[in-house]
């Protein structure tokens, strides 16, 4: 299939996707936050610079984009039909980060709870009682 918009149209779409502070970042950062969780946001000082770090649970929280992070068997992640290698390879480089960067962080002793941009979508609230409840248990 070919791409209905130019290759420069193509890129300024494509340069306004973020990396950080997208929307369902800022809803979990948001609803943390007004629930009394204090962290650090993309905090470097450890592995894979996790989108928000509650030092006080010692707890990581990726949110993942699901057509980025390659989510399986979700219907906001579909290979796309144009520059199939290109997208393939880039998206397999990214889940193998992420592998990588949860067991670093796991062997240092941090939990590491994974948010998925489709679960934010499903059902927000239920959604963040779950991770809630992971950040209380860690605690105890």
């Amino acid at each position: 299939m070919v791409d209905t918009v130019s290759k420069k149209k193509r890129s300024e779409i494509m340069s306004k996707i973020r990396g950080k502070d997208t929307k369902p970042e800022l809803m979990v950062r948001q609803y943390l936050y007004h629930n009394g969780f204090r962290y650090r946001k993309h905090y470097r000082k450890i592995p894979g610079s996790p989108d928000v770090y509650l030092s006080k649970y010692n707890t990581a929280i990726f949110i993942n984009g699901c057509f980025w992070h390659g989510h399986e068997n979700c219907k906001y992640y579909k290979t796309p039909k144009s520059n199939t290698s290109f997208w393939l390879d880039k998206i397999n480089k990214n889940k193998a980060r992420d592998i990588k960067n949860k067991n670093d962080l796991q062997n240092m002793g941090i939990q590491v709870i994974i948010i998925w941009e489709c679960e934010l979508k499903r059902d927000f609230n239920k959604t963040m009682q779950s991770v809630v409840e992971a950040l209380y248990k860690n605690i105890q």
